[in-house]
């Protein structure tokens, strides 16, 4: 059996093939199971980290104006279409929507400040959008 820490890669190719043959005692069920529950954990950050992108750039778009351009707009674009993949990917993670936004915005409002030299006071404390609008092709806030 393939040691787990010292050869990853290997582990999971040997496990695949013991699934595949049912050798179902053979499995090493507790690293299967930290590592299924991982898998869960990268999906959701993965939405959490393009929330937080699609959102800074929101907010970019909707405090300075002046600087809009085309890579903004392409971003904002490119972020929707990329969520829209993570959701179909991982339709279980639509529960929960609203607490993976207020992460990503907690985490967003820092970032737009930082990007746009504005004090994070300028930003709401809480996103003053729904998921709904966030994903709207049609949306950007004035």
């Amino acid at each position: 059996m393939i040691n787990y820490d010292k050869d990853f890669y290997g582990w999971t190719q040997e496990q695949a093939l013991m699934l595949r043959a049912g050798r179902l005692q053979e499995l090493d069920i507790e690293n299967l199971i930290d590592e299924i529950e991982s898998m869960g954990r990268s999906e959701k950050r993965e939405l959490q980290s393009r929330l937080t992108v699609l959102l800074v750039h929101l907010l970019k778009w909707h405090y300075q104006a002046s600087r809009r351009g085309r890579s903004w707009d392409l971003t904002i674009i490119g972020q929707r279409l990329k969520l829209e993949s993570v959701i179909k990917d991982s339709p279980g993670l639509k529960p929960q929507l609203p607490e993976i936004l207020s992460d990503a915005y907690r985490i967003a409002r820092v970032d737009a400040a930082k990007e746009t030299g504005l004090d994070i006071a300028v930003f709401l404390p809480a996103c003053p959008w729904t998921y709904e609008q966030i994903t709207d092709d049609s949306f950007y806030p004035e």
